[in-house]
């Protein structure tokens, strides 16, 4: 069995234990060395080749953005940064994934965690998962705009995503090329913390010509919006007087996600006359699988897209729909936006 290799980067020495005693109690991980800075970081790297790397944002000498960005220009590994749960730990955190890491792990209390035991199973999980992790740096030369056909149709249409690990950037890559005039409503699950939601959904809507806003309780849906799912929080789509809105609960996690990519989609499986075009990128595990499947039983016109195991950071929620036989079409990252709005030409009712 190929040990995962693990070199661990915080300014605190508390946490730099805390971490590698976690780390070391899973015997698929091996904890090579620890470094005090980004600097210090940044030489044990060349030295000691880790898998992965766990990388504090904020540090002195060179904190975790300008190390990271090092890493990925110079030689590319899977790293997962360690971030704080405020606002403003959240945008560096998200920065850090435009930049390349592969996934983060919050600090439920401040920048010393003395409960960071209560979070080992997470942190373990998150650590294997990016030591499966393809790796790259971010290209903005990879997105252009989607032009709206025609012949599109103009109501009764969503458009539901599901991601996990990798998720941010797969949603960027996405959202930022559909056109603002989209006839139809965006729902979005992406694996992610309470506090971390409303920093993505910021950011894409920065970027992007839809409009892009972290969902709220009995909100309704609009052409041209996409709703990302608030970390902590079931979202469901629900119809009222022939309106679609959305229903936000804290109902217990489903096979560990809350929210669920899963409850998503079975939720559409109960809406009248709204066909749905569902979408399943990047991420670890089968979330996704049994909704998808409920989903195009119940709603025969359900077009589904599965990403591609050569655009994936980590192929395992698409792979699950590919393997399924539910995919409609798998395709890279580069073509989804496009066959989105493409997927919205068909007469499929």
């Amino acid at each position: 069995m190929k040990r995962v290799k693990v070199l661990v980067v915080d300014d605190s020495a508390f946490m730099r234990r805390i971490l590698s005693d976690i780390l070391k109690k899973e015997p698929r991980i091996d904890v090579v060395s620890t470094a005090r800075n980004g600097k210090e970081g940044v030489e044990k790297i060349k030295g000691l080749t880790p898998d992965v790397v766990t990388l504090d944002i904020e540090m002195p000498v060179m904190g975790g953005l300008e190390a990271l960005t090092y890493i990925m220009k110079q030689a590319p590994i899977p790293v997962v940064m360690v971030s704080s749960l405020t606002k403003e730990g959240a945008a560096r955190t998200l920065e850090a994934i435009h930049l390349g890491a592969v996934d983060f792990i919050h600090k439920p209390s401040g920048a010393i965690s003395i409960d960071m035991k209560s979070m080992d199973k997470e942190i373990i999980k998150k650590i294997l998962t990016a030591g499966k992790a393809r790796v790259s740096p971010f290209n903005d030369r990879l997105n252009r705009q989607v032009d709206l056909p025609e012949d599109i149709q103009t109501q009764g249409n969503i458009i539901a995503i599901g991601t996990s690990t990798g998720g941010p950037r797969a949603l960027q890559q996405v959202l930022r090329t559909l056109p603002c005039n989209l006839p139809a409503p965006i729902v979005v699950v992406q694996h992610m913390p309470s506090g971390f939601t409303k920093s993505l959904a910021e950011r894409l809507d920065k970027i992007s010509e839809i409009s892009v806003k972290e969902a709220g309780h009995m909100e309704e849906l609009h052409n041209g919006v996409a709703y990302v799912a608030p970390g902590g929080y079931h979202m469901e789509i629900v119809q009222e007087n022939k309106v679609l809105k959305i229903h936000l609960n804290q109902n217990p996690p489903v096979n560990g996600h809350r929210p669920s990519v899963n409850v998503m989609f079975s939720s559409l499986a109960r809406l009248e006359k709204v066909t749905t075009t569902a979408v399943v990128m990047t991420g670890m595990g089968t979330d996704g699988l049994t909704g998808l499947l409920e989903l195009k039983e119940m709603r025969k016109a359900t077009f589904s897209i599965a990403e591609d195991e050569s655009t994936c950071i980590v192929y395992g929620m698409p792979k699950a729909i590919h393997q399924s036989g539910l995919a409609d079409e798998v395709q890279p990252l580069t073509n989804i936006s496009q066959r989105i709005v493409q997927s919205l030409q068909r007469k499929r009712r």
